[in-house]
């Protein structure tokens, strides 16, 4: 969604932006789970966080992307739990 600022006409988003992985974190938490052999720890979770990829998007295209992929992203901020949470589904 776009608006125009009176003085200058110029678009402004009210989208929020936020972060997203790119791959999904999940993927990647999957393929180096998958490599190793045995769960992740703690420790190892949040350093393949902390080094991937994530670009900033509007949350609009950030949804789309999730709809399209049809599984959300886990949040970074609990990304432990989350994959816990996945892993026991």
């Amino acid at each position: 969604m776009q608006c125009l600022i009176d003085s200058g006409k110029q678009p402004v988003t009210t989208d929020p932006l936020c972060l997203v992985f790119v791959p999904a974190l999940m993927a990647v938490l999957q393929a180096a789970e998958d490599k190793k052999g045995e769960p992740l720890t703690e420790v190892e979770v949040c350093e393949i966080r902390d080094t991937s990829t994530c670009i900033a998007l509007p949350f609009s295209t950030a949804l789309a992307m999730e709809e399209d992929r049809g599984y959300p992203n886990l949040i970074a901020e609990d990304c432990w739990n989350e994959w816990q949470r996945l892993r026991s589904l």
